[in-house]
């Protein structure tokens, strides 16, 4: 490949179908692009990420990978961690196989394909860094008028609370879908906090009750500071969630299979992942989705 070549993808993530769930742009052979071209390109796109495969070739076991958002350049996030292992088995490798690893700032990311019968990959599933949780500390009021809600809104049976499997997330179980619905950033509150690194600057809510009753849970993801409103799939933070289930026994297990949540509902853009997680006395965290193409073009000189 010419130095001067860079082909570029975009994908759909966690889409059931072509247009849904949640787009990625990816930039193959893009070592010779500085930060502030990766950052460019990746606003240009406008996507919530843009990643850049800075080598067709291995180092260390896995796929040099950056991950950018409009705004920043992000450690980890799920989505564009199994959009880019989509476009380095199909285009890069050419061949099925059953992991691909990606050198990611947090550290390296395996993912593992499944396939379909006729070869073509079916779910991807991607084992997440060993949990962290911690404690908030403001106060279930000022989450719930960050979310432009009561506080009696949220579910006093769990907490919320701040986990991270790569991408610190604060998480805020919600009573119904209602409630849910009803979510969405008080934005001066919202950047009260994150500046002050009260909370995590990914905000996610969740209720058991669901738009589709083949679906267990309903999410809704916020990220303003990161120039995303809303996210209409979100990997990092539904792994992030996957840990908080087990953790507090939300469904009463130490182990949750192929647990399906749905996302984007609200915003025209339904997306489905898969959550497996169990904790025998470490949590491990899988998040599973399908990937589509959409386009393949050539980044412009």
């Amino acid at each position: 490949m010419d130095s001067s070549d860079h082909p570029c993808y975009i994908v759909d993530v966690f889409a059931e179908s072509k247009f849904g769930g949640n787009q990625l742009a990816v930039v193959r052979n893009a070592s010779s692009f500085s930060d502030n071209e990766m950052q460019k390109i990746a606003r240009e796109f406008n996507f919530s990420e843009t990643t850049f495969v800075l080598s067709d070739e291995q180092e260390n076991g896995g796929f040099n990978v950056r991950i950018f958002t409009p705004r920043t350049e992000l450690p980890f996030a799920g989505h564009p961690t199994l959009g880019t292992a989509f476009i380095i088995q199909k285009e890069i490798l050419q061949r099925p196989v059953e992991e691909i690893s990606l050198n990611l700032k947090v550290g390296q990311i395996p993912v593992r394909f499944t396939y379909r019968e006729d070869g073509q990959p079916n779910l991807l599933w991607m084992r997440q860094l060993e949990p962290t949780f911690e404690d908030l500390v403001v106060s279930k009021g000022e989450i719930a008028e960050m979310l432009s809600l009561d506080e009696g809104n949220l579910d006093s049976s769990f907490p919320v609370q701040e986990v991270s499997t790569g991408l610190p997330t604060t998480i805020a179980p919600l009573k119904n879908l209602e409630a849910v619905k009803r979510a969405k950033t008080n934005r001066e509150k919202y950047f009260e906090l994150v500046n002050k690194d009260a909370v995590s600057k990914n905000i996610l809510v969740f209720a058991r009750e669901t738009y589709s009753q083949k679906n267990d849970l309903n999410v809704r993801v916020f990220g303003e500071y990161f120039g995303i409103t809303e996210d209409p799939a979100t990997g990092s933070g539904n792994g992030a969630l996957a840990a908080y289930l087990v953790k507090n026994r939300y469904f009463g297990k130490e182990k949750i299979e192929n647990l399906r949540v749905e996302q984007g509902y609200e915003i025209g853009r339904q997306s489905l992942l898969f959550l497996t997680v169990f904790d025998d006395g470490k949590i491990s965290v899988y998040v599973g989705g399908r990937v589509q193409n959409i386009l393949k073009g050539q980044l412009a000189p």
